[in-house]
């Protein structure tokens, strides 16, 4: 017996390997302070919760909740992007519902990819970007995120011969793992881009709601011509702290609507139909709370950035997102920082190698945790490092 054959150079999912790490050290006593995985530590909105509550009480709420998603869901969406964004699209040909966006993100690659076809893919990125083409026996190609090009993909350094072959690009703004924006000028700039090689655009927008200093993350669907040849991918996970009842929603070009949509039918059935309810909720009900929420990061963000300034880390400050990009010190590799850092100091961050080669150099953390819990971690962290010294 075997598995099959093109999972076989498949790795481990990078959060899953270092889960297991963290739970070895939590079992022998270890105080670990999980700064690593981006899973919201904050709760939605009371008038969220009591949307579910509502829903699950009521004894014909139990059933599959549809392959499309309820009619009142897609409505939902689309007055979200109407007032969020602007942006006006068709409930009926322009909206999928999604598990939660990673299932959307793998599953894109089969609906749209054949063997020997390639994806572009932000590095450092998601890994799911990469590895669903992987899973689809298609192949990736991989662009560099470079601080000196302010965390942008160079477009016009993509070879000829993999750009004949592509057929989708990756986009994921504000940004996960650097948290930079994109300016309006270069989202127009990619949109053109795309129309002219053919490609297809996805667009990875979980953290357009999680933005400070006044910024406001655009949709790409507002882009003049995007709906041509963008599909954004939006969670409610990051947005509305609900990572763990996956509820997101892939919006767009109707074409990629409907065969991610095919891709789906045949492998879920839809959101349970109380999650589309609180899901409803949080996307027409009052938003202020997120101002709060946001404001809640920047504190955390700010003891985090302080303390790495202590100790003579050059750090940008993310416009949007709820990680910082940080990088590690001269003469460690991301991973063995954090792997030393995580057994002498119980302080667990991302490495940058697990979003790419280009993610070398950098770790990633997370702010999903209180305040005073974050500033305890910085001090065992700078503790650990002035002892080094």
């Amino acid at each position: 017996m075997r598995a099959a054959r093109r999972i076989t150079d498949l790795p481990p999912y990078p959060f899953a390997s270092l889960g297991r790490v963290v739970a070895g050290l939590v079992a022998s006593g270890v105080d670990v302070i999980r700064l690593d995985i981006g899973s919201p530590d904050l709760p939605p909105d009371n008038s969220i919760i009591d949307a579910l509550q509502r829903s699950a009480s009521r004894p014909n709420q139990h059933g599959y909740g549809g392959y499309t998603g309820t009619k009142q869901f897609r409505q939902a969406v689309t007055l979200y992007y109407a007032n969020r964004f602007s942006v006006q699209v068709d409930p009926e040909t322009e909206v999928i519902p999604l598990l939660g966006s990673k299932e959307g993100i793998a599953n894109m690659a089969t609906a749209w990819l054949d063997p020997g076809d390639v994806a572009l893919v932000p590095d450092p990125g998601y890994p799911t970007y990469s590895m669903g083409p992987v899973m689809a026996g298609a192949e990736y190609y991989a662009m560099p995120l470079l601080e000196e090009n302010d965390f942008l993909p160079d477009l016009a350094a993509i070879p000829s011969d993999v750009l004949r072959r592509s057929r989708l690009m990756w986009l994921n703004y504000p940004n996960n793992p650097t948290g930079v924006a994109a300016p309006e000028g270069y989202l127009k700039s990619v949109v053109d881009f795309c129309k002219a090689h053919e490609l297809l655009l996805c667009f990875d927008a979980p953290y357009a709601d999680n933005t400070y200093d006044g910024y406001r993350a655009p949709s790409i669907l507002a882009i003049p011509g995007a709906m041509d040849v963008a599909l954004e991918f939006n969670s409610l996970s990051k947005s509305h702290n609900l990572a763990g009842w996956r509820v997101a929603m892939a919006v767009g070009n109707r074409e990629a609507v409907k065969a991610l949509g095919l891709v789906k039918s045949n492998v879920d059935s839809g959101i349970a139909l109380p999650v589309q309810e609180m899901a409803i909720e949080a996307l027409t009900g009052d938003q202020s709370w997120l101002d709060a929420r946001n404001r809640v990061y920047a504190e955390r963000m700010k003891v985090t950035i302080d303390a790495l300034k202590r100790m003579g880390l050059g750090v940008r400050r993310p416009a949007g997102a709820i990680y910082i990009w940080t990088p590690v010190p001269e003469g460690w590799t991301s991973a063995r920082f954090c792997q030393e850092l995580l057994s002498n100091t119980g302080v667990s961050l991302a490495p940058g190698s697990a979003f790419g080669d280009y993610g070398e150099g950098y770790a990633r953390i997370s702010l999903v945790q209180p305040a005073e819990r974050i500033r305890e971690a910085m001090q065992r962290w700078e503790a650990w490092w002035a002892g080094r010294s």
